[in-house]
């Protein structure tokens, strides 16, 4: 091979490598917005998980990329290890899809010679190039980008291929050839070939255009695919560093998995070779053969270990014992927000809509167990409560909004964007009614500790607040979690009456200061008591009213409350008169 030769090999490999993260991307978002999220949905037994890591390795082009993406749904703790494993078996399957899209470079006769790699790529890059300048849909270009790195994947086989050619002259490369018929040799060549590239199919498809030089035999060609398959693991496992135990395990499957099938496979072939001497060995293949050979070896693999995936956990735990192991329940659904996921916003969204809808839960527990001060007596083990899940709630709030805020950077489907900016102004309301519930906490040692008694008028004014103020924060949180935006309808008219209750304990208040029945000390309590409860409704207001503009698509100054009370729209008045009758001091 000369110097010329030699640039347009590195140079088909470089195309054939930027094709296919180009369409695989493509393919991604066109056909991927929820694959990710179907993935760890509907992988609950073996054989789905199976079927659907084939299906989405197929579709995103790396078995790679889903696996990663597998070992971030452990580390995260939204799937087991048993889980995952056949998940990877399905993605070591898929890989494969990618050496028969290739293997359309061979067909090149007749009237299937419209397939071939000058027509394919003359078709789809015209194509492809149309979609990406002129149309104006962001779905359409997309399937520009798929159209375009298919058309630069197959013109990077071809110079590939072209490239090779005359090897198949050369003495020398046909004698290096014939070393690899030892497989174990083969195997490493693989190995380290993949682990050097970072790609199984890009492998793969060098493979296919050597196979054109008609020096590639069946013997040469299978110990190469072992090792090929053995390598793809590297990345999985290099996205592990940093993982929890569970995520470590999982990656490190994909190894014992490829490991494990490439030894009871060849054990098994190389055996009936001795005795049978397979005639096959010897023959050439060519490029469809390398993608066939590819396949069956995968899906033999995958059926020869299925039994086997309890054994490959325990084998894996045994490898990675878990000495370290988070107990904290309220804190499992911050995990969830995986940096691995930010390249799979519609898998990202999901899993902030899961942790914020328990920081919700987390945010009414915390409001009645602080009222519960206030009721049943103060405690410091109900104080030192409500004061942990405080900080909990704003290590949630702070992990939601950073991980937003990190998210926002990555292209997103469009109807994501309407989810995550309600999940962003909701944030902040969450919290500072975490924040009130505290100083409700605060407000309650107060008055243990200075020995502060109220009138039975005043402690009756509280619990009707009190009570108000439950039910809209059940609305609020529910109808968030729910997403029930006629449920958030019934929070405003509710807001109005704590308002009003509010106002009217102020001034009887007032009234018993001035008759001597309560002292200025009692009237700081009081007041303090009565502005938490007013902020509380007015940030449950704030929720609702996200919640209500952002399903009708338009986000401003909460405009519908104004329309609301002034329209008389929803039902307000008959809302707001039940209100004021249940909740009546």
């Amino acid at each position: 091979m000369n110097l010329a030769d030699a640039l347009t090999l590195l140079g088909g490999v470089s195309l054939f490598l930027f094709g296919m993260t180009l369409m695989g991307e493509g393919l991604k978002l066109v056909a991927g917005n929820r694959l990710e999220v179907i993935l760890y949905k509907l992988s609950g037994t073996p054989l789905k998980g199976i079927l659907l890591g084939s299906g989405v390795t197929a579709v995103i082009q790396s078995s790679s990329a889903t696996s990663v993406m597998v070992v971030g749904f452990v580390n995260s703790g939204m799937m087991k290890v048993r889980q995952a494993i056949s998940i990877i078996m399905g993605a070591i399957i898929g890989t494969s899809i990618t050496g028969w899209i290739i293997s359309l470079s061979d067909t090149s006769s007749g009237i299937l010679s419209l397939l071939s790699t000058e027509t394919l790529s003359a078709i789809t890059a015209i194509a492809g190039i149309y979609l990406r300048l002129f149309s104006k849909r962001q779905s359409h270009h997309h399937i520009g980008d798929i159209l375009l790195g298919f058309a630069v994947l197959m013109f990077g086989m071809k110079s590939m291929s072209s490239s090779v050619s005359g090897l198949r002259e050369s003495e020398v490369f046909i004698t290096l050839l014939t070393r690899f018929t030892n497989p174990l040799l083969g195997i490493i060549i693989g190995l380290v070939f993949t682990t050097v590239i970072q790609s199984a199919s890009a492998a793969v498809g060098i493979l296919q255009a050597l196979a054109s030089t008609g020096a590639i035999t069946f013997e040469i060609a299978l110990p190469i695919i072992m090792g090929i398959a053995i390598g793809a693991s590297v990345p999985v496992l290099l996205s592990a560093l940093g993982a929890t135990t569970d995520g470590k395990r999982t990656a490190f499957s994909y190894l014992v998995v490829d490991v494990l099938g490439t030894v009871v496979f060849s054990a098994i072939f190389y055996s009936l070779n001795a005795f049978l001497h397979f005639s096959f060995m010897t023959e050439s293949l060519r490029s469809v053969n390398i993608a066939l050979v590819n396949t069956v070896f995968r899906v033999i693999v995958v059926a020869l270990l299925l039994p086997c995936i309890p054994l490959i956990e325990k084998l894996v735990n045994f490898l990675f014992s878990d000495k370290n192991k988070v107990i904290d329940k309220e804190l499992e659904d911050i995990n969830r927000l995986e940096e691995r996921f930010l390249s799979y916003p519609p898998l990202a969204v999901e899993n902030i809509r899961i942790a914020i809808n328990r920081m919700g839960e987390l945010t009414e527990k915390n409001i009645l167990d602080a009222f519960s001060l206030l009721r049943m007596g103060y405690t410091d083990e109900g104080f030192l409560e409500v004061e942990r899940i405080e900080g909990i709630i704003d290590k949630y709030e702070d992990s939601i909004g950073t991980y937003i805020t990190r998210l926002t950077g990555h292209e997103m489907p469009e109807d994501l964007n309407r989810p995550v900016a309600k999940y962003l102004h909701t944030l902040t309301d969450f919290e500072r009614i975490s924040d009130h519930a505290l100083n409700i906490a605060e407000s309650a040692r107060e008055i243990r500790e200075k020995n502060i008694t109220f009138t039975p008028e005043a402690l009756h004014e509280l619990e009707v607040t009190m009570n108000a103020l439950e039910r809209i924060v059940h609305l609020t949180i529910s109808s968030f979690i729910d997403n029930d935006t006629e449920k958030a309808y019934l929070v405003e008219p509710l807001e109005e009456v704590i308002d009003n209750l509010c106002e009217r304990i102020k001034y009887n208040h007032v009234q018993r200061l001035a008759a001597g029945k309560c002292t200025i000390l009692n009237g700081y309590i009081f007041n303090d008591l009565t502005g938490d409860f007013e902020r509380i409704g007015d940030h449950c207001s704030n929720t609702a009213a996200t919640q209500i503009e952002m399903e009708d698509g338009v986000f401003g100054l909460h405009s519908y409350t104004k329309e609301m009370k002034e329209g008389h729209s929803h039902n307000f008045l008959e809302n707001f008169r039940f209100f004021s009758e249940t909740f009546s001091l």
